[in-house]
């Protein structure tokens, strides 16, 4: 654990006060995700859909919590439908706006623990973490390591709110995502929750 650097952000956050924060990402599309439903028995229900093609939602998602405080979720979502130089997920701002804005609405200091990706380590992101040591201190999660970051619960959550939805574009699918990260929002204790099947304690 202390050669991931999570110790130490642990103690990092209670020297400084600060919310600890895990970002990870994750993303949809419209193939909808396998999951239980209702059927006659011996025969299976199969749920027909236009999978190919058909674009693909990127949701970027912040669990934060802090002693003493209700924990929070935060999230931002792109849709991606295959057009000429559309992005077809995250880049280096949208990550650094999401951690702008998870400061202005947490209000305080901010420990960010996430994994490796490839965006998360390019310079700009560099500069811009660098340039706000005030508040804002970063940790790298030990690689292959989606265990320990609660936020994979959330998404895993959110998988299973749309599983077998027959989405007729992807805006359907974007607003039922919507949707349920929503409600996720006003449930402080199902987040509470994603932390505790990590392991990790604050």
């Amino acid at each position: 654990m202390e050669a991931g650097g999570l110790a130490a952000g642990k103690s990092t956050a209670a020297v400084n006060n600060a919310w600890v924060v895990f970002e990870d990402e994750a993303g949809q599309s419209m193939t909808p995700p396998r999951a239980r439903t209702w059927g006659r028995q011996g025969i299976t229900p199969v749920v027909r859909v236009r999978g190919r093609g058909s674009g693909r939602v990127s949701m970027a998602g912040m669990t934060c919590y802090k002693p003493g405080e209700r924990s929070r979720l935060i999230y931002a979502i792109r849709e991606y439908r295959g057009r000429k130089d559309e992005p077809k997920g995250f880049g280096w701002k949208g990550y650094r706006d999401l951690v702008i804005r998870a400061h202005t609405q947490l209000g305080g200091p901010i420990v960010l623990v996430w994994d490796n990706l490839r965006m998360h380590l390019v310079a700009p992101l560099r500069e811009f973490f660098e340039a706000n040591t005030t508040w804002l201190t970063v940790f790298q999660l030990p690689t292959y390591a989606p265990d320990l970051n609660p936020q994979e619960g959330i998404w895993s959550l959110v998988k299973r709110g749309i599983g077998n939805l027959a989405a007729a574009d992807l805006s359907q699918i974007t607003r039922a995502v919507k949707r349920k990260l929503k409600m996720l929002q006003y449930r402080p204790e199902v987040i509470d929750g994603c932390l505790t099947a990590t392991g990790l304690t604050l």
